[in-house]
């Protein structure tokens, strides 16, 4: 029998609402400029396609608001970045493998959706722009994927619409809508999977709203998302 020369890591997870079990992540698959008017923000143009960037499955970290799995956590300021910044997004779970998935069959491919929250070193990912270099330094570091607890589809529903909100020490800076999506969770996932066979337990960040912006040591952050739930984490003193 094979064995292993170093013990397995542990599995990634994210708690699912209401629950004890929790759903296993693969990998993490982020969507750009998916809301018009964050892309405008930041000098790009709306009507490009979508593109997307990874995080590694080991980046997701629990930010919850459950009963069931517990309240808030605290996450370490990053290294090497002096304006990290939020991006409150819908998370798409994926529950099973398709490949070219057409995109009027995505649905059948969610397992449930989430609220998270894809931090950013800014400065990072700026000089790697600058540079034409990829943006794994400034997107892929660890806990920059806190995701609260899971809901599934069959409860939820496939949401169109829905307020998507985040506030840092109880101040709204981003507010927008489901609706604004510029390609919607269906488009999501058949783009996708043009490029790389979706698995169960992959994770899809959809995009963010307009009013991203920087946040520091002590500073909590709240946020949801209309028909799925809430998050709360806060930004603790910088460390690994």
């Amino acid at each position: 029998m094979t064995g292993f020369v170093l013990p397995l890591p542990a599995t990634p997870s994210v708690a699912v609402a209401g629950s004890p079990e929790r759903f296993a992540v693969r990998r993490i698959f982020c969507v750009g400029r998916n809301y018009a008017a964050h892309a405008r923000e930041l000098g790009n143009d709306e009507r490009d396609p979508p593109f997307f960037f990874t995080k590694p499955g080991d980046a997701v970290v629990d930010a919850v608001v459950d009963a069931a799995v517990g309240s808030g956590t605290t996450i370490p300021y990053p290294p090497l970045t002096q304006n990290l910044h939020h991006e409150i997004e819908l998370v798409v779970a994926i529950g099973r493998a398709g490949f070219r998935i057409p995109r009027e069959r995505a649905l059948d491919h969610v397992w449930g959706y989430g609220v998270g929250v894809d931090l950013t070193r800014r400065d990072l990912q700026d000089e790697a722009k600058k540079a034409a270099r990829p943006w794994d330094w400034s997107k892929a570091f660890d806990r920059s994927a806190p995701c609260g607890p899971l809901v599934p589809a069959q409860k939820s529903g496939h949401l169109e619409k829905g307020r998507v909100w985040l506030a840092v020490d109880g101040e709204i800076r981003q507010d927008g809508d489901l609706a604004e999506l510029i390609w919607p969770v269906p488009d999501i996932v058949s783009i996708c999977s043009e490029a790389v066979e979706l698995r169960p337990g992959d994770l899809i960040f959809t995009g963010t709203p307009a009013g991203v912006g920087a946040i520091g040591p002590g500073e909590k952050i709240t946020g949801g998302v209309d028909g799925i739930g809430e998050i709360e984490l806060t930004i603790g003193q910088p460390g690994p």
